[in-house]
Order: structure tokens, then C-alpha cells, then sequence
């Protein structure tokens, strides 16, 4: 795992063993309810767990939702449970992984290329980096 000078980044490879390894570490989905239902989610279920599934920004606007810190403390509210943030590439979740910080939840963990990464050569994602492209358990609704 990688850090930055504020948040630790990690694979999703290595997320998938971090949460095989020790069962009170959760993964915290970000992403839109449109994207949860469309492109799929990680299926923890192998694993006897279920993401948290938590808007950051809200669709369609995209504006982050004020509550989000608040309604996962309440999720999650032992502030020393290791938690990973997941969004499409790595950018929300980063951000929403700096407000849990922030908050006082200091073992955050920004998953690096999200579920899908970055876009490929024809500009489809899923393809090149990522939960999907790393082979991990995922569904699609």
C-alpha cells in the first residue's frame, strides 16, 4: 500500500486480501445509486460481507452530500475500523476518504482505479485498471 502525504492508497487487490484478512474492515462504495444499479458492485459475499454503499456526490447534480460523514459514523461508528474507499476511478473516494479523516477515523484507505479505472484506447472503462479489471468478485444488478 502506497501513501500519500494525508491518505494510504491501496490496490484493489490488496483491499481484497485486507478485508479477507481481518472481517471488522469495511468497504465503502461512493459511487451513485445509478452507478451501484448499472455498472455492478464488488461482491464481498465470498468474503461474508457487504459493501457500505454511501453516495458521496449525489446524481444527478453531483453535489457532495452533506451528510455523508455523519450517516457513516453511524454505519460505522468504531472510529479504529480500517475503511476503504471505492468510486469509479479514485477521485471521489479519495475526497470522501480525507472528510473520514478528517472526522477522526484515522485508518482510511483510498482504493486506487476505483472499480473501473481509467478509460482505455476506445475509451470503454473496466478494461485497464481497477476492482473489474483485477478479476475481483463483482455483480451486476
Amino acid at each position: 500500500m502506497a501513501h500519500d502525504s494525508e491518505i494510504a492508497h491501496a490496490s484493489p487487490a490488496a483491499v481484497w486480501s485486507a478485508l479477507s484478512e481481518n472481517s471488522a474492515a469495511r468497504l465503502v462504495d461512493v459511487r451513485t445509486r445509478a452507478e451501484w444499479a448499472y455498472v455492478g458492485l464488488p461482491d464481498l459475499s465470498a468474503l461474508g460481507a457487504e459493501p457500505i454503499l454511501l453516495e458521496w456526490q449525489r446524481f444527478p447534480d453531483m453535489t457532495v452530500a452533506p451528510d455523508f460523514a455523519d450517516a457513516l459514523a453511524s454505519a460505522c461508528p468504531d472510529a479504529a475500523t480500517p475503511l476503504y474507499f471505492l468510486c469509479r476511478s479514485g477521485v471521489r473516494s479519495l475526497a470522501a476518504a480525507r472528510a473520514l479523516r478528517d472526522r477522526g477515523y484515522p485508518h482510511v484507505f483510498n482504493i486506487t482505479d476505483g472499480f473501473e479505472g481509467p478509460p482505455d484506447g476506445e475509451g470503454h472503462r473496466g478494461t485497464v485498471a481497477g476492482w473489474k479489471a483485477d478479476g475481483l468478485p463483482w455483480r451486476q444488478s
